[in-house]
């Protein structure tokens, strides 16, 4: 158990560091914009497709209070909308020219600021604060809670017991949270998954699992049959809630790529509906692109379905 005296000095150094960041009033990060309007541009910065959803989610702010902050850069001049890319009914945030540049001098501060705190330590003693405050970070966003660190989860490949039930369960708890899906979706993903199964001796076919002891809270597939030559499936990609942020999604869907490149597939596809915007955010990164959309029922409600593709990335 942590002692009383280790509690009080990590409160007594958040305390500093807060202070000496700014966050408790008056300039901050070189700017007169708030601590979390500073943070928003940079999300917009390094995102795609960010919207004021996807901010309201990752800066952990109520909608309305997003809204005010948005309004008051769209009039400063630093960001404006676009239509969505994915979604039709919503609204993109791009940084303006002065956004661009108001970005650059927020950089520029955050980096002098870092150079003078560090200029006197050592690179072992960098490394440590490098480390710490990781390790810090995390432990207070949660990462820390049942999945301590990457290590505890294996990733394995093929069957294994138990698989179509907790992979349908893990689609079937998420998608009816975040799209309103029901037994329609439930019962697809289940008979999909078990002629899946049954087809495992392929050499274009595998199935990669995320594993916390016994439990599976992970998973993601290849299929290479179902569309024909040249193209592969991406089918079945998700994580258990209790696994998020350990790094497993990128794990798993990097093994599933890599595995689809080797092979020689030209192309991998996957299907989604519209709306999904931090899983279209994933897509994405890893050189997805949205290439269809069309109204469909097959998940027992009309919605927008979309079509992701990313080419074969060819290493040379």
């Amino acid at each position: 158990m942590i002692s009383l005296s280790a509690i009080d000095a990590i409160r007594t150094s958040s305390r500093q560091l807060v202070r000496d960041l700014g966050f408790m009033g008056g300039a901050f990060a070189g700017t007169d914009l708030s601590p979390s309007a500073v943070h928003a541009l940079l999300e917009i910065e390094s995102g795609d497709s960010v919207t004021a959803r996807y901010l309201s989610d990752c800066l952990q702010l109520e909608k309305s209070s997003v809204s005010r902050m948005l309004q008051k850069l769209m009039v400063s001049g630093d960001i404006k909308e676009k239509p969505h890319s994915d979604d039709a009914r919503s609204k993109q945030l791009i940084l303006t020219a002065a956004g661009q540049k108001r970005v650059s001098e927020i950089h520029a501060f955050a980096q002098r600021q870092i150079i003078e705190a560090l200029k006197h330590l050592n690179s072992k003693q960098e490394e440590t604060i490098i480390d710490g405050l990781k390790l810090y970070a995390d432990a207070l966003s949660g990462k820390f809670g049942e999945v301590n660190r990457l290590q505890d989860i294996e990733i394995s490949t093929g069957y294994r017991s138990g698989i179509i039930a907790k992979v349908t369960e893990m689609h079937s708890s998420y998608y009816s949270r975040e799209a309103g899906f029901g037994q329609p979706f439930e019962s697809a993903v289940a008979s999909g998954l078990a002629d899946f199964c049954g087809r495992l001796n392929h050499s274009g076919n595998q199935i990669w699992l995320a594993t916390l002891g016994e439990e599976i809270v992970g998973s993601i597939a290849i299929d290479g049959e179902d569309l024909g030559q040249g193209k592969a499936h991406l089918r079945w990609f998700i994580v258990d809630d209790k696994a998020r942020g350990a790094g497993v999604g990128h794990t798993l869907i990097t093994s599933a790529l890599a595995f689809a490149d080797v092979s020689g597939f030209d192309e991998t596809h996957l299907y989604t509906v519209e709306g999904l915007e931090a899983a279209h955010h994933l897509y994405k990164k890893y050189g997805f692109s949205c290439i269809k959309e069309y109204i469909g029922d097959q998940w027992g409600k009309k919605m927008k379905e979309q079509r992701f593709m990313r080419p074969r990335q060819v290493t040379l």
